[in-house]
């Protein structure tokens, strides 16, 4: 299966450029699955959309009536999908369910979330750590974090520290600099979610049917 991705580029893709696109495909007899444009606002990496909901609603109407207009023969596709809890109801409402979810790496952020409730100071070494790599990883990424805004360690009580995961600033942080922590702490990593594996699979359940919530409600109704 063949997906035709456009969502990496520097603006935002016009509803003309989608409908050339998928007007030459079609026309040039290429099967693809679906189509990932980009919208306008920003999906950033392990954080919720970022911009006007208004202004993203009328953006999706429009791709999705140009999606329709060639048969529904592809879906439309949201790339950098994680966590955008304020999207998926407005895709799914224009899309009528035709609509592909690109979502990955948040599943590492809810291990981090077990790693802080049971063992704050491994959780306190990887932050520190994100921290000090934050500059030079997020380079390979659109994302607004600042390093800044992201508590140091020290200034946190054990309470405290689960709900770095829950803040747009500490949790983007995190997200982007996984290889260069895993690097560094993977097998570590690795044993306690062993160790834990039982804990770890109620986070992720959450985790995950929090994302499919908006998607199994619009398709039964």
């Amino acid at each position: 299966e063949m997906e035709m991705s456009v969502d990496e580029t520097g603006t935002t893709t016009s509803l003309h450029e989608h409908f050339y696109i998928a007007a030459e495909l079609i026309r040039l007899g290429v099967s693809f699955v679906s189509l990932a444009p980009r919208f306008v606002g920003r999906f950033e990496k392990g954080v919720d959309y970022v911009g006007a909901l208004d202004k993203l609603d009328q953006n999706i109407a429009g791709h999705a009536a140009i999606m329709r207009h060639f048969g529904n023969r592809y879906k439309l596709s949201l790339h950098t999908g994680s966590d955008k809890f304020g999207v998926y109801p407005i895709a799914m409402r224009h899309t009528q369910g035709k609509v592909h979810l690109k979502t990955a790496g948040t599943s590492y952020l809810e291990a981090l979330r077990l790693i802080a409730a049971i063992d704050p100071g491994f959780f306190r070494e990887i932050l520190d750590f994100a921290r000090e790599h934050y500059e030079t990883d997020r380079k390979t990424y659109h994302v607004s974090a600042q390093v800044e805004k992201v508590a140091l360690s020290d200034a946190l009580a054990d309470s405290q520290l689960p709900q770095l995961l829950s803040e747009f600033d500490a949790r983007q942080v995190l997200h982007v600099t996984f290889g260069s922590v895993l690097d560094v702490f993977g097998d570590r990593l690795a044993d306690t979610l062993k160790r834990h594996r039982d804990q770890y699979q109620t986070y992720i359940k959450q985790h995950f049917d929090k994302h499919l919530e908006a998607f199994a409600k619009r398709s039964a109704d």
